[in-house]
Parts: structure tokens; sequence; C-alpha cells
């Protein structure tokens, strides 16, 4: 309930569309096929002969980490299917034991070996060994099969970002060099030809001390999209441009309004749509609950990318209808509550904020006695979304309720 959370309502928004539609949802509470909550967290998507596939982080409450690494299948990017773990951690194995950490996984094809492999941050608890594991399959789905943990070129590997060149089809990694006072970089780096080991560092963005980088590629351009290192709490993402991988890169620049710190999300990976009409990219963040891990929830924005100004920039939908086919997304309108006309009681009451819909939140939602109303509200008697824009005082994150 949010008169038990320290928060600012913005307002309140009725959609007229059922909950059963195959639309996007960020931050809502996604749902498989069989009605259990998606579990793949800061995970990665696959698209392999006409389906897409989602890899990420098996969390449990009492296993929020090393807890293997789930697969979906979809074919909307709305609608999914769960195949179960695609990586399956083994007691006492020095690597992918439950006590390890097995921390954003990636998946590539492997055209010389005819196998997919999939790679991740490999760590134990303490996070001192700093290393990326390799496991292989013959098909998508999985099981894969441990190969090994390393040190890429012999360096520290903290955090983990795969990126596949769709004009020659060369892998790349992205990984944070660690926490010490030396290691505040971010590596890029080619893979060999069978995506089994790294080749060569390509770019090296110096002492910036980010992590979870992506990289999201146009026609003109490459975005580098990462995260701050702030734990679980969020902060505001930057993105830096290059023609091409070696560089030069721009300077960074924040890629969503300041007040929200990217939506209340992590960067993790980026999804390249190319339809019949129209090519849309994705951001894939995380939304990281730092009390429950394993109720975390996903952040999926269309991005809007101008090359001709060199500019990356994430606008908010409640929810939206993408058209895989044709490329095309649209925002699901609804009908728009606004705080300045609820009314209060309690403690709860109404506080100017030129950033907010009708310049004005509510706030001082404290206790059971403290409560808003809208007023007005009509229902359709079929489900519907609801979405309630908030925003936590405490640290000043945003967040999508629905």
């Amino acid at each position: 309930m949010f008169n038990s959370l320290l928060v600012s309502l913005l307002h309140c928004l009725l959609l007229g569309a059922t909950a059963q539609a195959k639309y996007i949802a960020p931050g809502a509470r996604w749902r498989d096929t069989e009605g259990n909550v998606v579990n793949a967290h800061a995970g990665s998507v696959v698209f392999d002969n006409g389906t897409f596939w989602l890899f990420g982080e098996y969390k449990t409450q009492a296993q929020p980490e090393g807890g293997g690494v789930s697969v979906y299948s979809s074919t909307d990017l709305a609608t999914w299917q769960s195949h179960g773990l695609a990586l399956v951690p083994i007691q006492g194995h020095p690597y992918i034991s439950p006590q390890m950490i097995i921390q954003r996984p990636k998946v590539v094809y492997s055209e010389p070996t005819g196998q997919y492999h999939m790679l991740w941050h490999a760590d134990n608890s303490s996070y001192g060994l700093l290393l990326q594991g390799l496991a292989t399959a013959d098909t998508i789905a999985g099981p894969y099969s441990f190969v090994n943990a390393t040190a890429p070129l012999g360096n520290w590997s903290q955090d983990f970002g795969l990126f596949t060149d769709y004009k020659d089809g060369r892998s790349y990694a992205l990984y944070s060099n660690g926490d010490t006072k030396e290691g505040r970089d971010v590596y890029l780096t080619a893979y060999d030809e069978e995506v089994s080991a790294l080749d060569q560092v390509v770019y090296r963005f110096n002492k910036y001390d980010l992590e979870a980088p992506t990289i999201v590629q146009t026609e003109k351009s490459y975005y580098a999209l990462m995260s701050h290192k702030t734990g679980y709490r969020p902060n505001n993402v930057v993105a830096f441009r290059a023609d091409k991988l070696s560089g030069p890169w721009s300077q960074p620049w924040i890629v969503a309004p300041l007040n929200t710190r990217t939506f209340n999300s992590q960067s993790g990976f980026t999804l390249r749509i190319k339809g019949k009409k129209k090519t849309t990219y994705l951001y894939l963040g995380d939304q990281w609950d730092g009390n429950s891990i394993w109720e975390s929830r996903y952040i999926w924005l269309p991005m809007n990318i101008d090359d001709d100004k060199k500019t990356l920039q994430l606008d908010w939908y409640d929810v939206y209808d993408l058209d895989i086919q044709s490329g095309e997304w649209s925002p699901v309108k609804g009908t728009t509550y606004l705080g300045k006309d609820a009314t209060t009681s309690g403690n709860a009451f109404k506080q100017e904020a030129n950033f907010a819909s009708g310049g004005t939140i509510l706030t001082g939602i404290y206790g059971n006695d403290s409560t808003v109303t809208f007023h007005g509200i009509e229902g359709t008697g079929k489900p519907q979304w609801v979405s309630f824009y908030y925003q936590n005082i405490d640290d000043m994150g945003f967040g999508d309720q629905q």
C-alpha cells in the first residue's frame, strides 16, 4: 500500500486495456504463460530463428545469489514461456555452486563450433575472483555445460556485458575491472572467432568508475550505456557515442530526467528490433528491490535515438504496444487522474512541484490514517491496468506500481 511508504504520488493512470493483452508494461509484475512471476534478473535477450530468448539470474528469497540462469521464450516480447534453468548450479562446483556468484548472463551463437555460448560474471560471495564464466549447449535453451572461468587477458572483470556487431557479426565483452583505486575502468574487448576467449582490447573507458555496460548500434553510431556504482540503489545512467568501437568516444550524458534516476532502473542490455517499417531500440533495465532482490522488476523502454543530433534519450511509458513484425510501437492510452484533483486526509497533503503533472504532488502519506482519494474513476468491468507514479523521498527513486 502506498500509505505505508514514504512516497509522493504524482498521478494515477487508469488504462482502458485488458491485462491479458500483449503489451509491455515497464515496472509491472510480469507473469509467464503458467502464471508464475518471470524470474530472469540482469538478463539479456537473443533473437534466434524467429523467437526471442530471455536469459537472466534466477533468484529466490532463500537463494538470492547463485541460483543459476533461467530461460524464457517469446515471439512478441510480452508473452513469456518458461523453460526452466539453462544453467543449473552444481553443489560443490568451484565456480557454479549455489554459493558462487553467477551474474549478468549473456548468450551468443558460435558459428565455428555450432554451439550456443553462455558467458557471465563469475565470482565468489566476497567478489574476490572477478572472472568471466563460459558454458556451452547444443540448443539455445540448454542445458548449458560449464567450460571454464577465466581472468580476461589476465585482468579483473566485474559486471559483464556482451555486444555483437550486426554488420560483421563479431562479438565483444564489456566489463569493469573492479572497485579498487586502480580499477576504475570499463573495457571493451573483442572475442576470437569462436567467442570462446578474448582476443584484444578495443577501447578502455578510463577512470569513469561505471558498471552494467551495454552497447546499442544504429546505422551510423554506437552508443554505450553504463550505470554508476551505487549498489542496488538507482542512479542516473549515462551514455557515450562513437562512430566506431575503437573510438574516440564522446563525453557521457544522462539519458533520463534527473529526478527519476533512470526511472528507478539500472542499465544492463539493449535490443535492436528491425521491423519491416521501422527499427526500434529497446533499453532493458532492472528495477532492483534492495529489500527483496528476488522480487525486482524490469524496466524495458524504447530509446529515442537521433543520429544527426548524436543523442539518445529514454522517455517513460506506462504500457506500450510493440509490433515485432513492423518494428512500430505506440503507447497504450488511458485516462489520467491528476493529484491536484484528489482529496487528502490525515498527514497527506498537496505540495507544489514544477516537475509533476498539474504542478502538484501528494506527499506526507504516513501510516494507515493518511489517505489520498481520486474521484470519478470508472472501470470497464474488465481487467485493466492501473498505474501510480510515485517518488521515494528517501533516495529519490522513481517508480511505477501496477
